[in-house]
């Protein structure tokens, strides 16, 4: 690595060494190369185009997209001092036409900007007038038609590489499983260039599943251990938005809503609250979160499935970007797979889309109901074999590593429920026929004859509860599917006969003991978390500099996390600088960052030494 990469790192970011294929990325592309990488949230992408734009001659054309996104990663540039600059449409044609002339007179080292804007022709005139130092595509699994978040803009960047040959192209993405991977290379004509792959772990997240059993309970319950921390709510309808954040104001916590239905102005003065304020919770659905750079967000929870295992882990991703401990969460039951079943089978994709949508569900199913490490199955979806405590050993920070599922024999069990299905006729869903195994007389039951047929009254030694675990199972299993064409009814699949002819034994996961009321609210389950504490004769202080960044950021109008991140602030309150100097040493503070605000820094550790004395 150049001596003035290593420069750049320290004197601009404020950080000693580069982290993992960084070095190795930035050296390929300052050298002209053209990359594809494939790093995880929180690894550190942005520093792989950013220190290159730094090193090469000209301005570095960053394609993001989305404006929030591109607007608070051009903050965070400029509080370090770099020339940054965005063109999007939240600019006057004054502002507009400034940005221009800075990249015609080379006055500016990145511009970022939306695909739809750089393929107009005057941007592209703009560019043939202007010297560039290279193109960074960001979110590059935009690209991706089985993709999470297509953008059709993308399929035509293939531009880049045939009209500028000579200009370095570098594509970056989180979230890209192996054949979206080969379809980032393809679309994007960058079949030759060089593939960096780091690991996708992210091993500061911990991973929760628990089955659906009164959802608001459950989420105020996780929500306890995280009070005054920031978080997103994930759920899958506008409706639900609406009233599970509703619920959450009531139970006193800082709660907003988030989805494409609200006004424009308030949608963005929500989004806007979350990133200025400490404390916040969004609930939202999935139209939020990938212009988000916030990085403290403490927790992900999902109140239903995600579509995809590349949906959860680019919504968990948000999760401890700063890489202090979080929580991802996930709250799950049958009526999430009947329901995103039907979606997919009722939707207007062709059906080579529709299977391939079931195979990505089946997935995000089968993570789920494991009883294997969730991180082992997770990274195995994107190719790679976790390795973090040696090959096959497990992660020791998912729910299935700290609290082993237990497993029993259910093939008895399985027995009953699949010859339930099959005597009622294969159109009921699960909850009828529950009631007809524990011998129900409701209506109902008696409306359609079936407290006379054979499996009426035959499960009675398993309570409603463990039932809905054991048809839960048996959908994830395959030795049950969905009727997305009737009214979401099961019925049996070919494997079903091995099981009722006694040819397959059936293992499930035990269902886990409801929660008691409360659980969490102690500080017990907030102890068992890996978290990141100050330690008490650090903690005024913490909190001083807390208040000081909390007041900049207010006066600027930015995220107090483009001034400092919380790390920062720890090792501020630990380390007591006394000299710009000093500070220097702390990791996150570069020379624009002690011109600007060393000298408050310093009042602000010096007062509290007095007030100590």
């Amino acid at each position: 690595m150049s001596d003035a990469a290593l420069r750049i790192l320290h004197q601009v970011f404020g950080h000693e060494a580069f982290r993992g294929r960084q070095a190795d990325i930035i050296e390929h592309v300052s050298a002209g190369g053209d990359a594809l990488v494939l790093m995880p949230t929180g690894g550190g992408k942005s520093l792989c185009y950013q220190v290159p734009a730094l090193l090469r001659e000209g301005c570095a054309i960053v394609v993001s997209p989305l404006i929030a996104l591109m607007q608070d990663q051009v903050e965070a540039l400029r509080q370090l001092g770099v020339r940054a600059a965005f063109l999007n449409s939240t600019l006057d044609g004054a502002e507009a036409a400034a940005v221009e002339r800075g990249l015609r007179e080379g006055t500016l080292d990145l511009l970022y900007v939306a695909p739809e804007r750089l393929l107009t022709p005057r941007f592209m005139s703009l560019l043939d007038s202007s010297r560039i130092a290279l193109f960074a595509i960001d979110e590059a699994h935009c690209v991706s038609q089985w993709g999470h978040d297509f953008r059709r803009e993308y399929r035509e960047l293939t531009v880049l590489h045939e009209r500028w040959p000579q200009v370095p192209r570098i594509a970056l993405t989180a979230t890209a499983d192996p054949p979206t991977q080969r379809e980032i290379a393809e679309r994007l004509q960058l079949e030759d260039a060089r593939r960096f792959t780091s690991s996708f772990d992210r091993p500061n997240i911990r991973y929760t599943v628990v089955h659906k059993d009164n959802g608001n309970r459950q989420l105020l319950d996780f929500i306890a251990g995280h009070r005054g921390e920031a978080g997103i709510v994930y759920c899958l309808s506008r409706n639900k938005v609406e009233k599970t954040a509703a619920m959450l104001v009531e139970a006193g916590i800082d709660a907003l809503p988030y989805h494409a239905g609200l006004d424009a102005v308030v949608r963005a003065a929500n989004q806007r609250r979350f990133l200025l304020e400490d404390g916040v919770v969004v609930v939202a659905t999935i139209a939020f979160g990938m212009g988000i750079d916030k990085p403290d967000v403490r927790f992900v929870a999902h109140m239903d499935l995600p579509k995809s295992i590349e949906g959860y882990y680019q919504e968990t991703g948000r999760a401890g970007r700063d890489g202090d401990p979080a929580e991802a969460w996930m709250c799950h039951g049958l009526g999430d797979v009947v329901l995103l079943r039907q979606m997919i089978d009722q939707s207007e994709a062709g059906d080579e889309r529709k299977r391939l949508e079931h195979r990505k569900l089946d997935a995000l199913v089968g993570y789920c109901e494991t009883t294997r490490c969730r991180r082992q199955v997770l990274l195995a979806n994107f190719g790679e074999e976790y390795s973090g405590k040696g090959a096959g050993e497990p992660c020791g920070n998912c729910d299935n590593c700290l609290s082993p599922p237990e497993t029993w024999d259910a093939t008895v069990a399985a027995q009953k429920a699949l010859s339930c299905v099959y005597r009622t006729g294969q159109r009921f869903g699960a909850a009828h026929l529950i009631d007809v195994l524990r011998g129900s007389e409701s209506e109902r039951i008696r409306q359609f004859g079936h407290d006379g047929i054979s499996t009426w009254g035959i499960g009675t030694e398993l309570d409603s509860r463990a039932w809905r675990g054991v048809f839960r199972q048996l959908v994830a299993a395959g030795l049950l599917e969905v009727d997305t064409e009737g009214y979401g009814g099961l019925r049996l699949t070919v494997d079903s006969r091995d099981v009722l002819q006694g040819r397959r034994e059936v293992l499930l996961r035990k269902e886990a003991p409801r929660a008691s009321r409360g659980r969490g609210r102690d500080g017990e389950a907030r102890a068992a978390r890996n978290v990141v504490e100050v330690a008490r004769a650090d903690q005024p202080l913490f909190e001083s500099l807390r208040a000081m960044r909390t007041r900049l950021a207010r006066e600027q109008g930015v995220p107090p996390y483009v001034i400092f991140h919380d790390a920062t602030l720890r090792e501020i309150a630990r380390l007591r600088p006394r000299t710009p100097g000093d500070l220097a040493l702390i990791g996150g503070i570069g020379a624009g960052k002690i011109e600007r605000y060393g000298d408050e820094v310093l009042d602000v550790v010096a007062e509290a030494a007095t007030d100590a004395a």
